[in-house]
């Protein structure tokens, strides 16, 4: 018989809540690419609480972003990983790496402004390089498909394939700032089949 997890306080669940309360309503501010500027004065207006009962869930503002950005990160990476073990196929698991990546902006607005660090230029430098190693950690997903579609021969050779990996989140990058400059009008998904298919003529080179 297995050992019954102890029972969570209501104080912690209460504190875990008004956590993911902060986030989600710092998140949607992001939406709005014409906005005020975010600050915790803000933040708590749209609340309805104190600045003094943010600095109680979250030390700073850069600590909020921190959160948005594991939140990305433990969102994106669950399922890169679910997607190495689902799909045998190394060009399909770059697709859908690249589709997810782009899915994830256009359903999330806010994150994306995160993702291109438009929102962060201002705020503690660890997040900017947080973003950076994020991004370094992607590639590197996609180099490790790329080479399994060299084993499974879906690719001729795989001596470009640093260049072909960085070329393909480079068009991911790319996307998330039109999606952000165009204040979330040019979708990231928008014509997305058709330059998948133009882009894996390249990669299979």
């Amino acid at each position: 018989m297995s050992t019954p997890e102890p029972p969570v306080s209501r104080s912690r669940a209460n504190t875990g809540e008004r956590r993911q309360e902060i986030l989600h309503t710092l998140a949607s501010l992001l939406e709005r690419p014409q906005s005020e500027k975010i600050t915790t004065a803000l933040l708590a207006s749209h609340l309805k609480v104190s600045e003094a009962a943010l600095y109680r869930h979250f030390a700073s503002k850069a600590k909020m972003y921190e959160g948005l950005i594991e939140f990305i990160e433990q969102t994106l990476f669950t399922r890169i990983n679910r997607i190495a073990v689902e799909l045998p196929s190394g060009l399909a698991q770059v697709e859908a790496t690249l589709t997810l990546l782009l899915a994830f902006s256009e359903k999330n607005p806010g994150m994306t402004r995160v993702l291109t660090g438009e929102v962060l230029h201002h705020e503690n430098e660890r997040l900017l390089v947080r973003i950076a190693q994020l991004c370094e950690r992607l590639e590197a997903s996609l180099r490790q498909s790329l080479r399994l579609a060299v084993t499974h021969g879906e690719i001729s050779s795989d001596r470009a394939i640093t260049v072909q990996a960085n070329l393909l989140m480079n068009i991911v990058i790319g996307r998330w700032h039109q999606f952000s400059s165009s204040q979330f009008q040019r979708r990231p998904l928008e014509h997305w089949e058709l330059s998948w298919t133009l882009l894996k003529s390249l990669v299979r080179i």
